[in-house]
């Protein structure tokens, strides 16, 4: 017997989805629910959001607090240095979570819909949007133990005693993929005195939400409509790898997972089309892609979690071969997916994508040089008892260079990784401590407690305002030199995410980067990821360098040491 008919508006492709996941579970009650929220979406969202991507597009990931004064709060002084010093080179920012949390820099979410009130209003997210996109953080898999939806699973009160996953302790759960050395299940003591073990993928604070259940869907839907209702153009789902749970399997990348995100992007698709579902799976590479469904129904950009360490790996072995290697082998189901590129973002630099690509032995050189120069690492626990690094915690500035470096060899190994970064087909982020030139703080490690604080400092505006204003300090010459790489790039077609993409390595030591344009039009980009003098023979009578303005001419070219 077939499903039985609803009396519903919503549409036949979210209908479809619905009934992948719940059945017949999904009553009519939870049908009348839906189509009263996506009705209500509709009348509030008058935003016209931007249809697709292009080489204008580029992102800067921060926190909504990065910056303190005396005059007001922290988005208001974030949004005053966006203005100044940041809007001619991003298009969107992504505003790391800026709601009320209890840990995690902001992923335990104590409520979705608020404004962390020590941090800014609403009106100020609003404000953003007058000069940038913005970008949101889904919080999608779990939420804080302080949280009012816990509060009333504790006491028991109905309709949340199903919105946790309670499970028996002595279920054998030894298949599950753990990203964290830390238990999966956490006691908790209920209103009536039982206890009851609850999933906690992450921490003892962040509980797993149980997507089982058809109201904590419609819950979730809430969160997202409001999202889009409050202006986010780009939506990232954090860690929704993990968001189905199934005993016996691994519980990460299940289909109903899968499911579940085809739904979120067909609920956005209805209200607000144009906007950008990116998931967020640290994981190895073809995990990752398989996020990107059909090209057409499932996320629309995914991390690109490899290339982070990979652009490492070249710097630090002076060796662009496994990178270019990689690089060839990338390909995207539609020119309606594209890649969310990256070197540094608020965690570390994950460990995880390179497994498949380097061999072991390579990956554990790599933490074991990094380690060496300061860098913290992050591991994990295997099914079999071992544990492996899984994560290098560490600034990208210091991650690329020796402590005994001068601010010059820093500088130019630094560009170069951005201008590999800016060089890929896909959409550019970067991280405001990347921009900011920050080095690591291990007074901040000290303090809180975790590795993951060294690249999470926060600052007093003035001090950084007289820092980018100084021309001898490492942060003036890092802001002013990325800023104009930037530039550059938002303003050439060849780097349109769509556009023709070639990679090789020339010598071990150099790559060749060439983006075309459908009409032709092409820009080569050159790397010495060494430190050594390369001379090269280029197969052309000389062209305009972008970065210099100068134009070169002859078939010979003279790379410098770490020189684009």
């Amino acid at each position: 017997m077939g499903p039985l008919p609803r009396k519903t508006k919503v549409s036949q492709k979210i209908q479809k989805y619905l009934l992948e996941v719940y059945g017949e579970t999904f009553s009519q009650r939870h049908y009348d629910v839906l189509e009263r929220r996506i009705e209500k979406s509709r009348s509030l969202i008058k935003k016209q959001r931007k249809l697709h991507w292009d080489e204008s597009d580029v992102v800067l990931i921060t926190y909504a607090d990065q910056f303190h004064c005396e005059t007001s709060k922290p988005l208001p002084a974030f949004n005053q240095f966006f203005r100044k010093r940041l809007s001619a080179s991003f298009s969107h920012v992504h505003l790391l979570p800026f709601y009320p949390w209890s840990s995690d820099d902001g992923f335990s979410v104590i409520d979705y819909h608020q404004v962390a009130q020590e941090t800014g209003e609403w009106k100020d997210i609003g404000e953003l949007n007058q000069t940038s996109q913005l970008m949101f953080d889904f919080v999608c898999n779990h939420m804080s133990a302080k949280s009012e939806w816990f509060k009333n699973y504790l006491q028991q009160k109905p309709g949340y005693e199903h919105f946790f996953i309670e499970m028996d302790p002595s279920t054998d759960l030894s298949a599950v993929t753990r990203p964290r050395a830390l238990p999966l299940l956490t006691p908790f003591t209920l209103h009536d005195g039982t206890v009851r073990y609850l999933w906690t993928t992450f921490s003892d604070d962040q509980i797993d939400l149980n997507y089982a259940c058809p109201d904590v869907l419609l819950a979730m839907v809430d969160v997202l409509l409001t999202y889009l209702e409050q202006g986010a153009d780009y939506i990232r789902l954090d860690a929704v790898g993990f968001m189905w749970k199934a005993p016996g399997t691994t519980c990460i990348h299940l289909e109903k997972t899968h499911q579940l995100i085809k739904l979120f992007r067909a609920i956005a698709d209805e209200v607000a089309p144009g906007t950008v579902i990116i998931t967020e799976t640290n994981v190895p590479h073809q995990d990752n892609i398989s996020y990107l469904g059909n090209g057409y129904d499932e996320a629309h950009m995914v991390y690109q979690f490899s290339l982070p360490p990979l652009v490492l790996h070249a710097v630090q072995r002076q060796d662009t071969r496994a990178l270019c290697d990689w690089a060839k082998t990338l390909s995207l189901p539609s020119s309606k997916t594209t890649w969310f590129n990256f070197l540094a973002s608020h965690d570390g630099i994950g460990l995880n994508p390179l497994r498949g690509i380097l061999p072991e032995e390579e990956i554990l050189q790599l933490v074991e040089a990094l380690q060496q120069e300061g860098a913290l690492v992050n591991w994990k626990n295997n099914p079999d008892g071992s544990r492996s690094p899984y994560e290098i915690n560490v600034t990208y500035m210091d991650a690329l260079s020796k402590r005994d470096s001068s601010d010059d060899e820093r500088l130019a190994r630094f560009i170069l990784a951005h201008a590999i970064l800016l060089s890929f087909p896909g959409v550019p982020a970067v991280y405001i401590q990347s921009i900011l030139g920050s080095r690591n703080d291990y007074d901040g490690v000290e303090q809180l407690g975790y590795n993951r604080a060294i690249n999470r400092k926060k600052y007093d505006l003035a001090t950084i305002e007289a820092a980018l204003n100084d021309d001898d300090t490492l942060r003036h010459n890092v802001f002013q030199t990325l800023s104009k790489l930037i530039i550059i790039r938002r303003h050439n077609n060849a780097f349109h995410p769509n556009s023709a993409f070639e990679i090789e390595s020339l010598t071990s030591e150099v790559m060749r980067v060439t983006r075309t344009t459908k009409d032709g039009e092409a820009i080569t980009a050159l790397f010495n990821v060494s430190d050594q003098i390369q001379t090269m023979n280029i197969c052309c009578s000389g062209g305009y360098d972008l970065i210099s303005e100068t134009y070169i001419t002859g078939e010979t070219l003279m790379l410098h040491p770490w020189q684009v």
